[in-house]
């Protein structure tokens, strides 16, 4: 049928009713507490959806999670390593300082019975050459009786010689050779006596005296340290 002239009241009418069964855009819709989870509060516009990052975007963001906590874990991890790699390094001892640990001693000019003192590391050590007598009296000593339970022959690489810290376990002081009532070394300062050995046998002094590191090179030399 011919349309209405736009001027007339039924036209105008006409126009009306069209205008209010089209959808106003960019008005807000009421709230409704069954919306769409995935719709954006406050906009009707859908064109970025794609692009927004949800907690339940599934196992693709907590793949990158894992990758970077893993990997920083890695760089720390590496990082702490070199540091304690280069402070061990660092506490390592040069050549110089190696060589100065150890000392050679001959023993060509020492007469049985007799004791010599000599210097390592900065302390005193005494080497005694013992006699068969000596030996055998110190093999014949009951350890059941010794404070510090040692035999003879676990504190001697050779039964001829004796090789010891000169320095008592009491205090720090020096012994005296060849003194005391045991024949070996008497302590001046609180009276502790020492066997052939090197053993406590009276006195205050808790241990024997110390074993120091040595070998020996032939039979005419010894190495401390």
């Amino acid at each position: 049928r011919p349309s209405a002239d736009p001027g007339t009241p039924m036209a105008l009418r006409h126009l009306a009713r069209s205008v209010a069964r089209t959808p106003m855009m960019g008005v807000a819709r009421p709230f409704s507490a069954k919306a769409d989870p995935g719709s954006i509060l406050g906009s009707n516009d859908g064109g970025f959806q794609k692009d927004r990052a949800f907690a339940s975007s599934g196992e693709s963001g907590r793949e990158f999670t894992y990758l970077l906590l893993g990997g920083t874990r890695f760089v720390y991890a590496s990082a702490i390593r070199l540091g304690v790699i280069q402070f061990v390094s660092s506490m390592s001892a040069s050549k110089d300082v190696l060589a100065l640990a150890s000392a050679e001693f001959g023993l060509d000019e020492i007469n049985e019975g007799q004791t010599i003192t000599v210097k390592w590391r900065g302390k005193p050590v005494f080497i005694k050459r013992r006699t068969p007598e000596m030996i055998a009296a110190e093999d014949a000593v009951n350890i059941a009786e010794l404070r510090d339970q040692e035999t003879d022959a676990v504190r001697v690489q050779n039964p001829e010689w004796l090789v010891v810290m000169a320095i008592c376990t009491h205090l720090g002081c020096v012994p005296i050779s060849g003194a005391g009532d045991y024949g070996g070394w008497f302590c001046p300062c609180h009276g502790s006596h020492y066997d052939g050995s090197g053993r406590i046998r009276k006195g205050p002094a808790p241990l024997n005296l110390e074993i120091p590191p040595y070998k020996f090179e032939g039979d005419s030399k010894v190495i401390l340290g």
